[in-house]
């Protein structure tokens, strides 16, 4: 449709809305929105939990678009059932506006469905604002608007500006810091895909991709404005003392975080214990880690804090786990028939390796028996140790029972002596 077409309709829409029968298109208007609006309900399909990612987002997109081509659809037919009798301008405008609005909903998704980032959250703030720009381009009320906000100016130092140039120059930076958010997203995502490279270093060159996406967009689009980027040594170094003031502990997360990304020293998957925290790293980001521990709490450890400080790493070059536990049997009782149960014992588990085997040794021989401590290897330590120490101990326990072997306690013996005085 062309400007000439546009203002011819716009025209006759004016002269129409003069007319009573113009209620007759409000009224089809009205009745294709709430039927579309209906079967928008209707169609509201959700791709089963079991289903592929493409098929999920395939229905996450129809869901967004149904709405508004049900009501173009309805409002074609409702003109071509009205024509014969009265104007159909109104209906006319409307059409294209719907399908601008199904069309806009379809891009905005696909910039941000698979990414669920702050765009997703203001993606129905994204698409009125589109809509109604196109809306507004359409009914040919934008020129008069930007005339309008053209003729507001004020002065910045020797620059005069106006306020649409403001607008304009907002609008083209979102627009391009959307498009590298969205182009660094699917490079994160296709980093992630590769079986190449390791889990780290995936993370570190996505994280560094995104930023230089984002660096790049915003010096493509300043000088484009008519921006001086002189301006920005200015900004970078108040950005410095902000950063030497305030922002110190922060940016020393942030940089400690691609040290542990680089070295690897920590990575998904490892058992460690650190800040009085013990569990499996689920996640690594640029300015914390989070360890999960058995009981399911997540701790979030900042950067810094494992880069400064010691961390066990109980899988760092190997994941197989030595496990003691220690017992005490009496003095009265066969030292070397209880060493070979103590490893029989443990080899019934699933979880204890056979190599290394366990062994069992006398510790000490101490006031109330002897001391004696069985080891044994776990490949997963992320599974839990005290489970197992505990399904050892109870079979341990269960064994002596039956043979009769027994485990000591302290005891102490009291003599009282009866002193006669004669007298």
């Amino acid at each position: 449709m062309t400007e000439n077409e546009i203002g011819r309709l716009l025209a006759d829409l004016w002269l129409d809305v003069q007319q009573p029968a113009i209620l007759w298109q409000a009224g089809v208007l009205v009745l294709c929105m709430l039927v579309a609006r209906w079967g928008a309900q209707l169609l509201q399909w959700r791709a089963p939990e079991e289903s592929t990612e493409t098929l999920k987002r395939g229905a996450a997109a129809f869901r967004r678009i149904v709405f508004p081509l049900l009501a173009m659809l309805l409002l074609i037919a409702g003109r071509a059932l009205l024509a014969g009798w009265h104007s159909t301008n109104l209906l006319s405008v409307a059409i294209p506006l719907f399908g601008a609005l199904a069309g806009i909903r379809f891009v905005v998704y696909l910039l941000a469905f698979s990414r669920g980032g702050w765009v997703d959250g203001f993606e129905r703030a994204i698409v009125a604002l589109a809509w109604t720009a196109l809306a507004l381009h359409l009914t040919g009320l934008l020129p008069e608007i930007v005339h309008w906000l053209s003729d507001v100016q004020f002065s910045a130092g020797t620059h005069k500006l106006s306020l649409w140039t403001l607008l304009s120059a907002a609008f083209w930076l979102v627009v391009t810091l959307l498009l590298a958010l969205w182009a660094g997203s699917a490079l994160e995502a296709w980093l992630m895909r590769s079986p190449t490279l390791d889990s780290s270093l995936r993370a570190v060159f996505a994280r560094l991709g995104k930023a230089a996406l984002l660096v790049a967009a915003v010096l493509v689009v300043l000088p484009l404005l008519g921006v001086d980027l002189t301006v920005l040594s200015v900004f970078g170094g108040a950005l410095g003392v902000g950063l030497g003031l305030g922002l110190q502990k922060i940016a020393s997360n942030y940089v400690s975080g691609f040290i542990i990304l680089l070295d690897r020293s920590i990575r998904i998957g490892d058992v460690i214990t650190a800040d009085h925290h013990h569990g499996v790293v689920t996640r690594i980001t640029t300015r914390y880690v989070v360890v999960r521990a058995l009981t399911g709490v997540e701790a979030i450890i900042p950067n810094d804090t494992l880069v400064t400080t010691t961390v066990l790493n109980h899988s760092y070059t190997d994941t197989k786990v030595r496990l003691p536990l220690k017992l005490q049997v009496s003095y009265e009782t066969p030292i070397e028939p209880v060493l070979q149960l103590l490893i029989e014992i443990a080899l019934r588990h699933e979880r204890v390796l056979r190599d290394p085997a366990p062994t069992a040794h006398v510790l000490n021989l101490a006031d109330n028996g002897i001391e004696l401590e069985l080891g044994f290897w776990i490949s997963d330590p992320e599974e839990g140790s005290q489970n197992l120490r505990s399904d050892i101990s109870v079979q341990v326990l269960d064994e002596f029972k039956s043979r009769g072997i027994e485990i000591p306690f302290p005891q102490r013996e009291v003599r009282l002596s009866r002193r006669t005085t004669q007298v």
